[in-house]
């Protein structure tokens, strides 16, 4: 009789500690113990700039950790990207930036510039990254002037291309 009783008493007390316990959200993220960096964007697309530009973008991240974050340094793929980023420890919940100032100088076609953020993040390495497209000054008329008919015999031309008129003199 006494084990039915305190069996049943045992059920009980566990049933209500059950009820009492608070229920997450399927989307609530956990906490994790230790800094944790998350950026609002990895990629920051450029679009199309001549070369010689200098693309300078923010990067903005946030602490969503347990610890203070601290950004020991910032590798590069190249000398054409410089990093300048928030120095003192970053507290839980509080925000930093990333700066990447990208001179396109010498550089033609898609580039892909990823800079790699070393932390005391827990997940590692993070990464972000310029992307676009660096094109020559000038590229257009030059291809124009290769695709003139030097044989023409009053030394002026019209030559069309992508829908705009470019004229041409043909040189004696």
């Amino acid at each position: 009789m006494k084990n039915v009783l305190f069996l049943a008493l045992s059920l009980s007390v566990m049933g209500l500690s059950a009820q009492a316990q608070s229920v997450k959200p399927a989307n609530a993220q956990a906490k994790v113990a230790g800094a944790q960096i998350q950026f609002e964007e990895s990629k920051f697309e450029f679009g199309a700039v001549k070369t010689g530009a200098v693309v300078d973008h923010t990067f903005k991240f946030k602490n969503v950790g347990t610890q203070p974050l601290v950004i020991s340094n910032i590798g590069v793929t190249c000398g054409c990207t410089t990093p300048e980023w928030t120095r003192e420890p970053i507290m839980p919940g509080k925000s930093g930036t990333v700066v990447a100032k990208f001179n396109t100088a010498g550089k033609y076609g898609m580039q892909n510039k990823v800079l790699t953020i070393e932390s005391n993040s827990v997940g590692g390495n993070a990464m972000v990254a310029l992307v676009g497209d660096v094109k020559e000054e000038g590229a257009a008329m030059k291809a124009a002037e290769s695709m003139v008919d030097q044989s023409a015999p009053d030394g002026k031309q019209k030559l069309k291309m992508d829908d705009n008129k470019i004229k041409a003199k043909k040189k004696s």
